[in-house]
Parts: structure tokens; C-alpha cells; sequence
């Protein structure tokens, strides 16, 4: 199973020092060269790889760490995204609920990339606290998740938990997945907080 993060920013950062902490690769990726990426990997750990986006896109688990409008550049990368799960961690705050025609943002994300399920998940933790260690005290911090397809939710939880967090599902992403979701200039109700189940 490979991974891949498209993203280089905090939060594309943060969720590569999460791999890093647990000693698992992924490969990271963005619309900037690999040699501008290799010290910002380097600086993260040994298993960080950088590759083109060309590249990256081939793996099989693909976090989307990426302003929100950028998806449809992100999947012209690949051939096909046939079986593949895409991790949307992006926050569509800011962006009218006309221009995503009432529908949530992950699932306008999710037309960008035909034949791929999506998982909503490590969205609602600001990169500060995602990049820290998720052992707090005797419990693990909560990444929320939420999709349609239960077979690619479960594949995602286990990650979540590979990673050290403690997944907990929300559902469809128009039932539950709407808690982590921005909605025009009005945060969801599960965003920012900071959770620990022990």
C-alpha cells in the first residue's frame, strides 16, 4: 500500500511528520519542483520522499493538502484514478455555498477524480496540533472521518490508527461529514476541536 501527500504546506507538513513519528514512507508532492521539496523533507525524516506530482499520484492512498480549487490541477496528474482513495483534508472556508451548489465541499471534490473514493478526514486539527505527537496523557487525539464508501473508511481508519490517532466515524459525507465541513464563512461545529479518547 503506498501513500502520498500532494502538499507541502503546514498541514501537508504536518500530516508527513506524522508518517515520520511512526517510521512509515510517504511520498510527498506539490506544483513545486522535487529539489524544492527534498529539504523540506529531509528536514522532516528519512522516510518523507519527495517526487513529482506525476509520480506521487500513483500510490494508492492520496491526501489532498491543497487550497481548496486546485483539485481538478491535483487529478490531471494521473491516468486514472480507478481504486484509489483520496483523503480530502481540505477546508473550503470562504467559498460560497452557490459556487459549490449546495453541496458539501468533498463531494464537488470528489468529481474531480472518477473511479476514486473519498474519505473527509484529518481536516478539523489546525497543523500546529496535527503535527504533534497524538498520544496525549493515557489517550490517543481523534481524527475525525466520514465517507460513502465503508470499505475505503475502514482502509482509512486503520491509517488513522497507524498513525497513532483514534479514528471515529461520522457517516455519509452529507450526513456526518457535514460536522467537518466549512460552509461559506461559517466553520462546522466539529472543526478545531481538539479530542483525546481514551
Amino acid at each position: 500500500m503506498g501513500y502520498a501527500i500532494i502538499g507541502s504546506g503546514n498541514v501537508g507538513k504536518a500530516l508527513a511528520t506524522a508518517f515520520a513519528r511512526k517510521n512509515l514512507e510517504v511520498a510527498i508532492a506539490s506544483r513545486r519542483s522535487v529539489e524544492l521539496l527534498e529539504p523540506i523533507a529531509k528536514a522532516i525524516g528519512p522516510t518523507i520522499i519527495p517526487k513529482a506530482l506525476k509520480d506521487a499520484v500513483e500510490a494508492d492512498i492520496i491526501f489532498l493538502a491543497i487550497p481548496f480549487g486546485t483539485q481538478k490541477e491535483v487529478a490531471k496528474a494521473a491516468r486514472s484514478w480507478q481504486g484509489k482513495i483520496v483523503i480530502d483534508v481540505i477546508n473550503a472556508y470562504g467559498v460560497s455555498p452557490e459556487e459549490l451548489e449546495d453541496l458539501p465541499s468533498s463531494v464537488v471534490v470528489s468529481h474531480s477524480f472518477p473511479g476514486a473514493t473519498l474519505v473527509k478526514a484529518f481536516n478539523h486539527l489546525p497543523a500546529e496540533v496535527l503535527a504533534q505527537d497524538p498520544k496525549v496523557k493515557d489517550g490517543r487525539r481523534v481524527v475525525f472521518l466520514s465517507s460513502d464508501d465503508e470499505s475505503a473508511a475502514d482502509k482509512v481508519a486503520t491509517l488513522v490508527e497507524r498513525l497513532g490517532f483514534a479514528p471515529v466515524k461520522l457517516g455519509k459525507l452529507t450526513e456526518g461529514g457535514l460536522l467537518v465541513q466549512a460552509r461559506g464563512k461559517t466553520w462546522a461545529q466539529l472543526i478545531f476541536q481538539d479530542f483525546v479518547k481514551f
